[in-house]
């Protein structure tokens, strides 16, 4: 019984991911098209966003540095620069600007859809 549950499952998931396996090329944008017409239709990179319950902000971008605070998963924040994999950032929440882990946080992707 399980086994077949397995099998079922398996044969399911291959037959979502053929309509991805199977896109062509054809449907892409030409080479020659503009940049500005590819822009308006993706939005290729969202908004920052923390990939834990909480990451700790520090004074320097290192981790024997002073804590300066936490941010919260759900905090909005922005990067303002980044370096050796960490990133500087302010949190909109309470205003601390310091430096997070680039293992901790991470931007959005989203994928572009033919319209």
């Amino acid at each position: 019984m399980r086994s077949t549950r397995i099998a079922i499952s398996a044969a399911m998931l291959g037959a979502l991911a053929l309509p991805i396996a199977a896109a062509s090329t054809a449907t892409a944008a030409p080479a020659s098209a503009p940049a500005q017409a590819l822009s308006s239709q993706c939005n290729r990179l969202g908004p920052w966003v923390a990939g834990t319950k909480a990451v700790t902000i520090r004074s320097k971008a290192t981790t024997k540095s002073t804590a300066l605070g936490l941010l919260y998963k759900g905090h909005k924040f922005t990067v303002t620069k980044s370096s050796g994999g960490w990133h500087y950032i302010t949190d909109k929440t309470t205003g601390v600007k310091g430096w997070v882990s680039g293992t901790y946080v991470y931007r959005t992707a989203y994928t572009c859809i033919d319209i």
